[in-house]
């Protein structure tokens, strides 16, 4: 897997600096907060200057020095699970920005939020404009985010269903590991090109190439 243009990797550390990525159209700001090493994205529309964040984790100073005077439209929530949620409470507080989740995870989710999304909705940071796509296993409100105003290269902000090496957790749950790999298959994996960037909760970054040769593999193993 290369680079990124302008020596953007993907490789964050909690502590460290954001790592920035101009796209046409956006702008991606990823920086890793702690303790849990989660990933949080901040989006710039480049035409506007206004700005999205996926996934409020934790660490509000650091979230918030990066939004800085800028301010903030919306924040998503990827999915329920705690360690996604840390910082949720005091970057709204800060910013007054709308809270964008699925239904199905809403409700665990320890801020009220204002936008409910599914399968297909699109939700914009300016001129720039997201797709929704629900991934069900991980949470049952899990969704990825889809930029492709480059449909040849997409951008896609999987949460924590699809990483390097393999889906998201399903806790040993037969179940939701053959629904998300559904899903992973026919709405990710089926409809996306290779050169697809993938942008996952935790870690280093990955694409659709280096992931698709793997399926068979990971259904096999049943994790």
């Amino acid at each position: 897997m290369g680079h990124g243009e302008h020596g953007y990797s993907g490789m964050v550390a909690a502590g460290g600096p954001a790592d920035v990525r101009e796209l046409p159209g956006l702008t991606i700001i990823k920086v890793a907060v702690g303790p849990m090493d989660n990933n949080a994205y901040l989006l710039r529309c480049a035409a506007t200057g206004e700005q999205l964040l996926i996934d409020a984790a934790n660490e509000a100073e650091t979230l918030l020095g990066l939004i800085g005077a800028a301010g903030l439209t919306t924040v998503v929530t990827s999915h329920h699970h705690d360690d996604h949620v840390q910082a949720l409470d005091a970057v709204v507080a800060a910013t007054g920005a709308r809270t964008v989740a699925h239904p199905a995870d809403a409700d665990a989710i320890p801020v009220p939020t204002t936008v409910l999304v599914r399968d297909g909705d699109e939700v914009t940071v300016g001129t720039a404009t997201l797709r929704v796509i629900h991934l069900v296993g991980h949470t049952p409100g899990s969704i990825a985010l889809l930029y492709d105003a480059d449909p040849a290269a997409p951008h896609l902000f999987t949460g924590d269903c699809l990483f390097p090496g393999g889906p998201g957790a399903t806790f040993g749950n037969a179940a939701a590991f053959s629904s998300l790999m559904d899903d992973l298959e026919r709405k990710v994996f089926g409809p996306l090109p290779d050169a697809t960037w993938i942008y996952p909760g935790h870690g280093r970054d990955t694409t659709i190439e280096a992931e698709r040769p793997h399926l068979a593999e990971w259904r096999a193993r049943g994790w």
